[in-house]
């Protein structure tokens, strides 16, 4: 099942250490088959606050997610980024198709997870 990983990140120092992140990334997505579908961008607003820059990452599975972020090469570069940013990472399966919003309701009662 395709998984993305997602980084809301906040307070990035543009800076060399940055730069090379960006430089290296790439690299280390291609053996795990990930590539980007947001990296920042211009954000229209409709409701709420939003501050930061958001990333999105596909890959074709959690595992092959898992390997990449796990991986020596991305390990390697992980703190040019993590030292001059902060923010919140994690992976989130797509939703099975098709789909309808009250699956969400089935989904909470049969694995004990709260309703979105």
């Amino acid at each position: 099942m395709t998984t993305y990983a997602i980084a809301h990140l906040h307070d990035v120092e543009p800076c060399p250490a940055i730069v090379e992140y960006l430089e290296k990334i790439d690299d280390t997505l291609a053996p795990y088959g990930g590539r980007f579908i947001i990296h920042g961008g211009r954000v229209e607003r409709l409701e709420g606050k939003f501050s930061g820059d958001l990333v999105v990452i596909e890959f074709a599975s959690r595992e092959l997610a898992r390997e990449w972020y796990r991986s020596s090469a991305y390990q390697a570069i992980l703190p040019l980024r993590t030292l001059h940013s902060r923010g919140e990472v994690f992976l989130i399966d797509k939703v099975d198709m098709p789909h309808r919003a009250t699956d969400v309701l089935h989904r909470a009662h049969d694995d004990g997870a709260p309703a979105a």
